[in-house]
């Protein structure tokens, strides 16, 4: 019964240091296409902005996206170099 807690603690401790691999690269990406939406809805709906802005933020929106995506391949590239072994020894 030990064994399996020790087990399920170490595989916590993987899971959490898996979830804070480029957790500010994540942040970045979100607060990105939370501005990128701003701009979008500011430069649609507001008659006193430039049309050009609608793309502003299509293209903030976009450079979101591509920093979550880069968290994707970066997180994937670091476990498969770094698997979770039961045993403890790396």
């Amino acid at each position: 019964m030990d064994e399996d807690a020790a087990l399920l603690a170490q595989r916590m401790a993987y899971l959490d240091a898996y979830r804070g691999l480029y957790r500010r690269e994540q942040t970045a990406g979100l607060v990105l296409c939370l501005l990128g939406v701003l701009v979008l809805v500011a430069g649609r709906y507001r008659p006193e902005t430039p049309p050009w802005l609608v793309w502003v933020g299509a293209a903030v929106i976009g450079a979101g996206w591509l920093l979550f995506t880069l968290v994707i391949f970066r997180r994937t590239a670091w476990v498969r170099a770094h698997p979770f072994d039961p045993s403890g020894q790396s």
